[in-house]
């Protein structure tokens, strides 16, 4: 069951709150219809209840708020507009990514996309999609944590009578093996034809909460509707006739030459306007809602006044999202579930291999500069870019399609999912760093034969410096999305690092030192309470030497004041929240 009591939305602006006081229950095995026009506060009500907006109350599902629900998807599943996804995703991979984050086995994937009819469309990419095949994806979303809850806003909006139909009976179906079901609506038809229990909402408050036959007696009424240039005359003469014959007519003229009327028949208009002679563009039977429960005479309601604060409901916190269960394989079906990393690597490739091939044939070039396709010209070698560029999509991406949070429109901010991606970039880093030497080599190898490359005395501090260019470069891409939340963030980043902070470091290493880090592996050795290995002191001081090198220092400046940026954005979202 799904029980929200004193639903009430901060209000804006000294504005009236768009939900006041809403207090309801959508029973188990039934589908609720939440019944209001437009700016009724349906949607409010609804993130309210799903705590993505802050206010007061409290909503239950099955006696447990949702912040107290360990796995949320597994309770409660949300349609809330379209499906946020990556355009060139396919159907298939847009689940199974899903499915890493919601913590359940990969195979439920195409067992939804069987339940909602989309099993031939798996590798249909997202941006194809209609409305109605797109609605279908969101529903098999919110169903992949097999929930025992649905809520849905406007789930039928722009879909055809034949996905209409097909919609809502997906939706009983639901509810017939015992599912809670609450869906947002404003044709009051569609809530009387589809649901079990409807509750209307006018101007952010609760105007009925009944059965559906209660509310199709109470609510609707049989009406005709009249579009006439002379709506005016037309009132007068139906109202005129309606006194005489003593019969319950009531007339209500609207807008753009449009009369309603109620307590008649199209034919009686029809015969009506004819006797007059008046013009009638259209006339046909309606059904409609008869609008809000009129206020008591007293005013009472209109000028209810303020509550005491010691009586008001429990504050409602828009808590941040909460990250995947599996962040590792999210991570990894996120990024290999597109074709742009794909297009990115492979770029990158060729225009290392080419670099090599026109550095390689001057002459002045050295052997591993060639084989990085590092020109002096350029900031970084391609590679680096291209991991660069990789990290900075790994997040960047999240905030343009919040697949995690598509109502908050962010990502969480969790360690795990910090670290997952982490580590992919940096494992593609290393690939593309690994490929991109390869490459070069055979290429060097191709045209000017196998006598010009040799392996450096040196081969593994350089395979060490090149691995941490390219590593320092995604991270710093990805550390840069994830503080600035945009794509352009992490590039610029990567950029600035040579640009930028690399001439500062050299103005700091071109003045003279009296001090050595001579000595260095051996003053750790005593401060440690471990005993380092002897030869562990190599591989220090290569370290050292590493991040003395002007590009090593900015890298590692730059990734710490990223790392720190990212901490404390961090911090200061879960102490506000």
């Amino acid at each position: 069951m799904l029980q929200a009591i004193g639903l009430t939305s901060t209000p804006r602006r000294n504005a009236p709150p768009a939900v006041d006081d809403l207090t309801f229950e959508a029973p188990p095995g039934r589908v609720t219809a939440l019944l209001g026009a437009p700016g009724a506060g349906k949607t409010a009500a609804l993130r309210l209840m799903l705590e993505l907006d802050s206010g007061r109350g409290v909503a239950y599902f099955r006696g447990r708020p949702l912040h107290r629900i360990a796995h949320p998807a597994r309770e409660v599943g949300v349609l809330l507009g379209d499906v946020p996804g990556h355009p060139s995703r396919t159907v298939r991979g847009q689940l199974r990514m899903l499915c890493a984050a919601a913590g359940t086995p990969v195979t439920r994937a195409d067992e939804m996309l069987e339940v909602v009819g989309l099993a031939g469309l798996g590798d249909q990419r997202l941006g194809t999609l209609s409305v109605g095949m797109d609605r279908r994806l969101g529903l098999a979303s919110a169903l992949l944590g097999d929930p025992h809850t649905l809520v849905l806003d406007d789930p039928a909006e722009g879909l055809s009578l034949r996905e209409n139909s097909w919609l809502h009976g997906l939706l009983r179906a639901h509810a017939a093996q015992g599912g809670t079901v609450l869906y947002a609506t404003a044709d009051p038809k569609e809530a009387a034809r589809t649901a079990d229990h409807v509750v209307t909402l006018d101007a952010g408050r609760l105007v009925a909460d009944q059965d559906v036959t209660d509310f199709a007696r109470t609510r609707l009424r049989p009406r005709v509707a009249v579009r006439t240039p002379h709506a005016a005359r037309l009132a007068a003469v139906v109202s005129r006739e309606a006194r005489a014959a003593q019969r319950s007519v009531e007339v209500v003229p609207e807008a753009n030459g449009r009369v309603t009327v109620y307590g008649s028949t199209c034919a009686e208009i029809g015969d009506t306007a004819f006797r007059h002679g008046v013009p009638v563009h259209q006339l046909a039977d309606e059904i409609g809602d008869t609008g809000p429960a009129a206020p008591p005479p007293d005013g009472t309601e209109a000028h209810r006044p303020a509550a005491d604060l010691s009586e008001l409901p429990p504050p409602i916190r828009a808590r941040p999202a909460r990250g995947p269960l599996r962040p590792l394989r999210y991570e990894l079906r996120r990024s290999l579930g597109v074709r742009t990393t794909t297009l990115i690597m492979a770029a990158v490739l060729l225009v290392s291999a080419a670099l090599s091939v026109l550095l390689a044939r001057t002459g002045g070039t050295p052997l591993p500069r060639a084989l990085a396709a590092w020109p002096e010209v350029l900031p970084l070698p391609p590679a680096a870019l291209g991991a660069g560029i990789l990290g900075a999509l790994s997040f960047g991406d999240e905030f343009r399609y919040p697949a995690l949070a598509a109502g908050r429109g962010t990502v969480p901010r969790r360690i795990g999912l910090l670290l997952a991606k982490l580590t992919v970039t940096a494992g593609f880093a290393l690939l593309l760093a690994a490929l991109a030497v390869v490459c070069g080599a055979q290429c060097l190898r191709l045209f000017y034969g196998p006598e010009l490359i040799t392996v450096p005395a040196n081969a593994v501090a350089l395979a060490a410096s090149w691995a941490g260019l390219t590593v320092g470069c995604a991270w710093a891409g990805l550390l840069a999305a994830g503080v600035f939340r945009v794509t352009g963030a992490g590039i610029a980043a990567v950029l600035a690092v040579p640009v930028l902070v690399v001439p500062l470091v050299q103005k700091v290493f071109a003045a003279p030192s009296t001090r050595s880090v001579t000595g260095l592996p051996g003053r750790l050795r005593e401060l440690a309470w471990w005993q380092l290995p002897q030869e562990a002191d190599r591989w220090v001081l290569a370290v050292a030497r590493m991040v003395a090198q002007p590009v090593g220092a900015a890298l590692a400046l730059s990734l710490s004041a990223l790392v720190c940026a990212y901490l404390f954005t961090s911090l200061r979202g879960k102490v506000r929240w």
